[in-house]
């Protein structure tokens, strides 16, 4: 009996080292929440590349519900921004905004699939709470991956093949109005 016990939870934890290590390997973000209509810099991380190629192209679509996403230069990337009109425009110092960037795209590299990476970008977090997607595209030398899965119907991020990196957009409390830039 304790045997056949000992073997359940050794391979119960195998099982869940395998899913750890599948999790890590998606693209995902670096903070997990923020708070609603806060400045935030958010990093997206690039464990691998396309089974085995090194990566060369990461894009990243703006929801939108963000507003005025700079992104962060890297050295042996070529960085280009997609500026498109606004469904609905918003007030920023002053100015009203009709369009914003929603799509960053870093070119270059390459990216060795043994090696990990990060992608940064600043922007300001919508006011409403709630979960936030982000679709990402990650081309490699040999093929490439589509982040853009979203959870349905009360199923977990857990169960998706190629997740959207996501975070949780917390209520933002009276004292929390300070925005960082």
């Amino acid at each position: 009996m304790k045997t056949r016990s000992l073997l359940s939870r050794l391979a119960f934890v195998a099982t869940g080292l395998v899913y750890a290590q599948i999790a890590s390997a998606h693209i995902t973000l670096d903070q997990p929440s923020a708070t609603a209509g806060s400045y935030q810099k958010l990093t997206f991380k690039v464990g691998h590349g396309c089974d085995g190629s090194a990566t060369n192209v990461i894009k990243i679509s703006i929801p939108e519900s963000v507003a005025g996403a700079k992104p962060m230069p890297k050295a042996g990337w070529t960085l280009a921004t997609k500026v498109e009109p606004l469904k609905t425009p918003y007030t920023s110092h002053g100015k009203t905004i009709t369009s914003d960037v929603r799509e960053i795209i870093w070119t270059g590299g390459p990216l060795p699939d043994a090696y990990y990476d990060e992608f940064s970008i600043h922007v300001k977090l919508p006011d409403t709470p709630g979960k936030l997607y982000f679709n990402v595209v990650q081309q490699c030398e040999k093929g490439n991956l589509a982040w853009i899965e979203i959870p349905q119907d009360g199923k977990d991020k857990a169960s998706l093949r190629y997740p959207a990196p996501s975070m949780d957009i917390t209520p933002a409390a009276d004292h929390d109005h300070i925005h960082q830039h």
